[in-house]
């Protein structure tokens, strides 16, 4: 374009476009990565992991067998006969009481997590699979078979693993037989919970190394003070 004194105006040099675009990536890549309930949750739901395997060990020393039904005792056949310690009585002493504290610390950690997740919409924007692919911020988000995995382990596997519990208490299940009952005794429920157990420890080991490829130093940083 010529302009009334008849020199050209100067070409247009987006510099300013370009600061203002790492402005705002920068400004996004600052902005909370995760909410303040969901780091603090997060991180006592890893506490309680914690105990509930370590007590939950040392509950099945004291009768490393698994059966299916309503009863099952070291004189009848098993249906799992772990290779492990039998340790009879061994330390379900102190284990039944730290299972007892981490599984009600739980309970009421993922129940506050539940409802503010649905509240707040956490689940739907950051847990349901979208059908558009990464981003450039893709270390920010997760892929389809993480939301799935994690939705299966919210909303299934904890669940679970809460409700079979609770059918192997006799105190419970007196007042509500119908949560043993389902499972056909009080030892099909054992067992349960003894697989589910695995399935979610091994759930925690693909997680720590999904984190440590992904860059282990900014996903801590993110779950600890909120941004990456």
């Amino acid at each position: 374009m010529i302009a009334a004194t008849g020199m050209a105006e100067p070409a247009y040099f987006p510099a300013a476009a370009v600061h203002t675009a790492k402005h705002k990536r920068r400004i996004k890549l600052n902005a909370p990565r995760h909410s303040i309930l969901v780091r603090v949750t997060h991180w006592i739901t890893t506490l309680s992991f914690l105990g509930l395997l370590v007590s939950g060990v040392a509950i099945l020393l004291a009768h490393p067998r698994l059966y299916w039904g309503e009863t099952g005792t070291a004189g009848t056949p098993a249906l799992i006969d772990l290779p492990l310690p039998f340790l009879l009585g061994g330390q379900s002493g102190w284990g039944r009481y730290l299972h007892f504290l981490s599984a009600w610390v739980l309970v009421l950690t993922g129940f506050a997590y539940m409802v503010s997740g649905l509240a707040t919409g956490h689940f739907y924007r950051n847990l349901l699979p979208s059908r558009t692919g990464p981003s450039e911020d893709a270390f920010r988000t997760y892929r389809a078979p993480q939301k799935l995995a994690y939705l299966a382990v919210v909303f299934l596997l904890f669940p679970l693993m809460i409700w079979t519990g609770l059918a192997m208490s006799p105190a419970v299940t007196s007042v509500f037989p119908e949560l043993v009952t389902v499972f056909g005794g009080q030892q099909s429920a054992r067992t349960i919970h003894f697989l589910i157990t695995n399935i979610l420890v091994l759930f925690v080991a693909v997680h720590i190394v999904m984190v440590a490829v992904s860059g282990f130093i900014r996903r801590m940083r993110a779950m600890i003070r909120g941004n990456a």
